[in-house]
């Protein structure tokens, strides 16, 4: 009888444990994680404290798994760890996953650290897990975390886990996605913490394809109250790394913006300058002798009209002579011009407005420079996404309406990026960055074609 106890010990040594394990992660934790990984859900496969410390016992539970994500927790509060998208399984050689990478929660948001290009993700043995064979989570079966060398991720020991090398807990969690949502998004979108932190970083490291111009300039039109001070207001919230509320803007009958107005974007409140300019203009309004002038928009897309220049919608703007028959340069053009709809009001757009901006669309055309446009407002369009702004393109009725402005402004459907700017909130939110940042990206992608275009004659390539 002990021989056979004994037999079943050896081979259903997990039948002894629960197999409905409590997450130590609290909810709002759980749903950070998940958002740095996308529409995932997590379920917990090991707990140390439960399972003990032991290789045999963490491989009984986790091998064959597929995509999973360790955190850990320590005496000082900090919780960090990390994920890998490819399969524990004892094989004795070095993985390579360019999808794995560490985190730490600092704050409220955790701060991913991606594995460095060209080295190895770890080392899959018969041990507890390792990161790059530089991190290892609870070694010689004791609760503690350890560092030994290595070039596979660049991180701070203080800032990781506050140089606090003993563990309270080391947890396991399976990684599958979400099969809940079964609509299928009419535009494919990746709403992560990692995609966001991408986006920001090909921002800092754009550079115009023309050596003469060192940031694009992106002129923002439309209606009265759209949201072009906002769009501005919200890409430099996401860079300052809380909202802020630089440009004047608001909800009014008349234009609160009353002057040409550029506006650079620092990396955060003491970073350089990034390599893009936002040109806020006066709104466009319905009535002759109201708003902006189809002059003044002449004007500034040939880089005559200076900074602050206060607009008089009944005299368009007159250059001085001196710049009337000197050529503006390429770098004080506009590279691309963004027109700002309201979403929640494209069905009440009169046509003395829609008239205007087809003149006004008809002139951009005439010059060439690439034109794009900003939906703004989606939750105020359509209450599916009111409730959760990552249902943006699974709705019906917002791409309807893409469809709508794409038809009666006259540019191509791909060119239409339905956004939410920051208004009412008082911080960030990660689905409403990443669509800022893709539509912002998209005008990058604009700007270049421009000077891609006019290049070979106004100026050389790098």
């Amino acid at each position: 009888m002990l021989f056979c106890f004994a037999l079943k010990m050896q081979r259903g040594y997990g039948d002894f444990f629960p197999e409905s394990l409590t997450s130590s992660l609290t909810e709002d934790q759980s749903k950070q994680l998940c958002d740095l990984l996308g529409n995932v859900k997590l379920t917990l496969l090991y707990k140390a404290s439960v399972y003990g410390y032991k290789p045999l016992f963490f491989h009984k539970r986790c091998d064959s798994q597929g995509p999973t994500l360790l955190v850990a927790y320590n005496r000082t509060g900090y919780i960090f760890g990390g994920y890998t998208s490819v399969d524990y399984t004892r094989n004795e050689q070095y993985i390579t996953d360019e999808e794995a990478f560490l985190f730490s929660f600092q704050g409220k948001f955790p701060v991913y650290i991606k594995v460095n290009s060209g080295h190895y993700a770890r080392y899959d043995n018969a041990g507890m897990p390792n990161f790059g064979q530089q991190l290892y989570f609870c070694k010689n079966k004791q609760p503690v975390v350890y560092i030994q060398g290595g070039k596979s991720f660049s991180f701070n020991a203080e800032r990781f886990y506050g140089n606090d090398s003993r563990l309270t807990e080391c947890e396991v969690y399976k990684v599958e996605q979400n099969l809940q949502t079964k609509e299928k998004p009419w535009r494919n979108i990746r709403w992560t913490s990692i995609r966001r932190a991408e986006l920001m970083q090909m921002m800092r490291d754009y550079k115009p394809l023309v050596t003469s111009v060192s940031r694009v300039r992106i002129l923002m039109i439309g209606p009265v109250g759209a949201g072009k001070s906002s769009f501005f207001n919200s890409i430099n919230s996401i860079f300052t790394g809380h909202v802020t509320n630089k440009a004047v803007s608001g909800s009014a009958g008349t234009s609160l913006t009353t002057q040409f107005r550029t506006y650079p974007v620092k990396d955060g409140r003491e970073g350089k300058p990034l390599p893009f300019v936002l040109c806020d203009t006066m709104g466009l309004e319905e009535q002759t002798g109201a708003g902006l002038d189809i002059e003044d928009i002449r004007s500034i897309l040939q880089g005559h009209v200076p900074d602050r220049y206060k607009f008089n919608p009944m005299v368009p703007f007159q250059p001085d002579e001196q710049r009337v028959y000197r050529p503006a340069s390429l770098k004080e053009k506009i590279h691309c011009v963004v027109y700002v709809i309201d979403g929640s009001k494209i069905s009440l757009m009169s046509d003395k407005l829609e008239e205007k901006l087809a003149v006004i669309h008809r002139e951009i055309s005439s010059l060439d420079i690439p034109q794009m446009v900003l939906m703004t407002k989606v939750d105020e369009a359509c209450p599916y996404v009111e409730k959760d702004l990552y249902k943006i393109y699974l709705s019906s009725y917002i791409k309807s309406k893409v469809q709508e402005v794409s038809s009666w402004l006259g540019v191509p459907v791909s060119c239409v990026l339905p956004v939410k700017n920051y208004s009412q909130e008082l911080e960030l939110e990660l689905n409403c960055d990443v669509l800022l940042l893709t539509a912002l990206q998209q005008m990058l992608n604009f700007a270049d074609d421009y000077l891609d275009d006019v290049c070979p004659m106004e100026d050389n390539p790098k």
